[in-house]
């Protein structure tokens, strides 16, 4: 199976790049889309169900704003909106679906970058988050959680890992969320594979950026552990640009 995520920072904008074209060339059996700033209505259904896929959305409640998609070609047998707390659903952030014994979750974690009220907003849907995931893990152990995190991890996963000045995305206390996030039982597919490979998944576009390949690895295909034998590969997209980010994909045996 032929899971891609992909922050498309609008996909409006991003089917004005071809965006569609790539979808149906690269014969994906399931996309995840984060910051989508759309709602259902603004797209007809037909766009997708022309490639095969059935979507899914969770927008936001403001218009042009947040947002996950989720496109299947196969049929999930539950579909649940949201986490159930109301400051998160209404912004649109994540989306599950199940499929058999195992479950898909589309997440757009927050930023903490436009200042501090932001970021101790993402820190707290850091806290509610894991409070909330390891009740999901106790119903449904077999779990696959893609999407934007908002978080490098670790030195390999930015370009300057050396900076002092602690952005939002690598403060010490967002890297020790992953660490401990990770030891509920998860695996980051793309570096079990690619133990000491330094890609990226997001550029800023000031400066030229993503032409000198100066980025963070903020996109992830986290698993539970009891899949970590079915992960075939995972990798970073660089070669596509409809957005700020590239798309992780994952090939996974289920």
């Amino acid at each position: 199976m032929k899971i891609v995520s992909y922050n498309l920072n609008g996909i409006r904008a991003a089917i004005k790049k071809d965006w569609l074209k790539w979808v149906k060339n690269g014969k994906y059996d399931i996309v995840c889309v984060q910051e989508t700033k759309a709602q259902p209505e603004d797209l007809p259904n037909e766009l997708f169900e022309e490639l095969g896929y059935t979507a899914y959305w969770h927008s936001a409640e403001k218009k042009g704003y947040s947002g996950v998609l989720t496109l299947t070609k196969v049929k999930p047998d539950k579909v649940v909106v949201g986490c159930g707390i109301k400051k998160y659903d209404k912004e649109g952030r994540i989306l599950r679906l199940d499929f058999g014994d195992w479950s898909l979750l589309n997440c757009y974690f927050p930023s903490g970058s436009s200042g501090e009220e932001r970021q101790a907003f993402k820190m707290k849907f850091l806290v509610d988050f894991k409070r909330w995931i390891k009740k999901v893990k106790v119903e449904r152990p077999k779990l696959i959680i893609v999407g934007d995190y908002n978080i490098a991890h670790g030195e390999f996963d930015i370009h300057n890992p050396t900076r002092k000045d602690e952005p939002s995305g690598f403060k010490k206390e967002e890297r020790a969320w992953m660490d401990k996030f990770l030891k509920l039982g998860f695996t980051d597919t793309f570096r079990f594979m690619n133990p000491e490979k330094i890609e990226f998944s997001w550029w800023t576009y000031r400066m030229g950026a993503r032409k000198k390949n100066k980025g963070w690895r903020i996109d992830y295909q986290c698993v539970t552990e009891n899949l970590e034998d079915k992960i075939i590969s995972a990798s970073n997209m660089n070669d596509a640009v409809h957005s700020d980010h590239c798309p992780v994909l994952l090939e996974i045996d289920l």
